[in-house]
């Protein structure tokens, strides 16, 4: 019998990170021959770190970060893949209680149901307190080349509100989030579930809105994989596919959530209750103490194309890096976003089809994709 391929992957303790640990421990990897050795990670910093000096093959990874190493961005960056997409959505804004106490007075009710009237509830609340001399709100995020930054700072300019110039943007890893809002450090986050959730059981925040409105069944995290590693074991990576193909259907059921909260939950993990997952896992999200919304595709694991990488959409992400002022927008770099998301490993390895000259275009239509929460018509 051969012997499984070993195979060392990171991950972030987030909700979205099930995929991975589903594979790795109920058993998904080893039916296809994977020996899957998971390192918890505090920071995306440090994951990318250690994808840089080869301590990692793999990680769960903000979907931006390998377009990022593509670009030569940041410390130690390495030629990358994202040959899977793990997680669509799956992050909420929440904000201090002082912040959503403003929002209420100034804002149309029930301004929670959509992003524009909850964007348009904070613009007034920006605009009362720069009237009134008081210091820019400060908000976090969980990395500077992360989906929660492009998607934030999206919904704000949408709204009125001007990065930078009206709220400060700083970053905080996501496990510290809620204690940072609750002490004050911070006016309000965007991070991936269960911070949002946690912040709200601690009495700490409100969640206004979430990435699911902001964008529908965007990217939010992808398998980032070392070109080199994907280029010397094209036979490992894409029994690695079908096997997080497996765990990615098996926490898509319902009927799964409870034992995958359970999963999730233990200290060697995410460290959290169990009660705090499962909002996120069935999209009914606590938004305040005693209330709660139920928000469509909140979190997307599987079904109808989750999982495959979409050149349009890494060629969005990189125009909004350039739009922020991360990386000079050009042909160049459009190719290099695209080519990062190619589906190809991702279709060898599933035998699915798709539209073989997405990655070649140049996105010269912008590459505007399909559920923003400001398109017309």
């Amino acid at each position: 019998m051969a012997r499984p391929s070993y195979i060392r992957a990171g991950y972030v303790p987030l909700l979205d990170g099930a995929v991975l640990i589903a594979a790795a421990h109920k058993g998904f990897a080893e039916e296809r021959g994977i020996s899957l050795v998971l390192q918890r990670e505090t920071s995306w910093a440090t994951v990318r770190d250690r994808i840089g000096v080869g301590q990692l093959d793999c990680a769960h990874m903000l979907a931006p970060m390998p377009i990022a190493a593509n670009l030569g961005l940041g410390p130690l960056p390495v030629p990358m893949l994202a040959p899977m997409v793990l997680a669509l959505g799956g992050n909420g804004v929440t904000v201090s209680n002082t912040v959503a106490e403003a929002m209420d007075q100034l804002g149309p009710a029930g301004y929670d149901a959509h992003p524009a009237s909850a964007g348009q509830a904070l613009a007034a609340v920006v605009r009362r307190r720069g009237e009134a001399g008081g210091a820019p709100l400060r908000l976090a995020v969980v990395h500077p080349h992360s989906s929660h930054n492009y998607d934030l700072r999206y919904w704000l300019a949408a709204c009125g509100i001007v990065p930078e110039k009206d709220v400060e943007i700083t970053v905080v890893p996501p496990p510290l989030m809620p204690d940072a809002l609750a002490g004050g450090g911070i006016d309000g986050f965007c991070a991936g579930e269960p911070w949002g959730t946690i912040a709200v059981q601690r009495g700490a925040g409100r969640i206004v809105t979430s990435r699911a409105e902001i964008w529908r069944r965007g990217p939010e995290k992808v398998l980032g994989v070392r070109k080199a590693f994907a280029e010397e074991n094209p036979e490992t990576l894409a029994n690695l596919l079908r096997a997080l193909g497996d765990a990615a259907a098996w926490c898509s059921e319902p009927e799964n959530f409870p034992e995958l909260a359970g999963l999730l939950a233990g200290p060697e993990r995410l460290d959290v209750a169990q009660a705090a997952l499962m909002p996120g896992l069935t999209g009914r999200l606590e938004t305040a103490p005693g209330q709660s919304r139920a928000v469509a595709d909140f979190m997307v694991f599987a079904g109808s194309g989750a999982n495959r990488p979409d050149p349009g959409h890494g060629r969005w992400l990189y125009r909004q890096m350039a739009r922020w002022g991360d990386a000079p927008l050009s042909d160049e770099g459009l190719r290099i976003a695209g080519d990062t998301f190619s589906p190809q490993l991702f279709d060898a390895a599933m035998g699915t089809v798709g539209d073989a000259g997405a990655a070649a275009a140049t996105g010269d239509a912008g590459d505007r994709p399909a559920g923003l929460f400001d398109a017309q018509g």
